[in-house]
């Protein structure tokens, strides 16, 4: 059976739907057993759909965003 590090290996090719029939049966089966994997996917998923909704152009406001709130998220930790 895959390992949990195998299915985050190749998680974005089951995501994106390239891989073979064998190794996404195997994603499956592992993911049918392992809750943690199962939110990962669907975080994985939830990333992608937020990503693919963004305007394109505006990767240096998106940067300058997400260095503020790395800097909020240090100083409440």
């Amino acid at each position: 059976m895959l390992s949990c590090k195998e299915l985050v290996a190749h998680s974005s090719e089951y995501i994106d739907g390239q891989m073979k029939l064998r190794r996404r049966l195997s994603v499956r089966m592992h993911l049918a057993m392992c809750v943690n994997c199962r939110r990962f996917i669907k975080q994985l998923r939830l990333s992608q759909a937020v990503l693919r909704r963004l305007p394109r152009g505006q990767s240096a406001e998106l940067d300058e965003l997400a260095a503020k709130l790395a800097e909020v998220h240090r100083q409440q930790h």
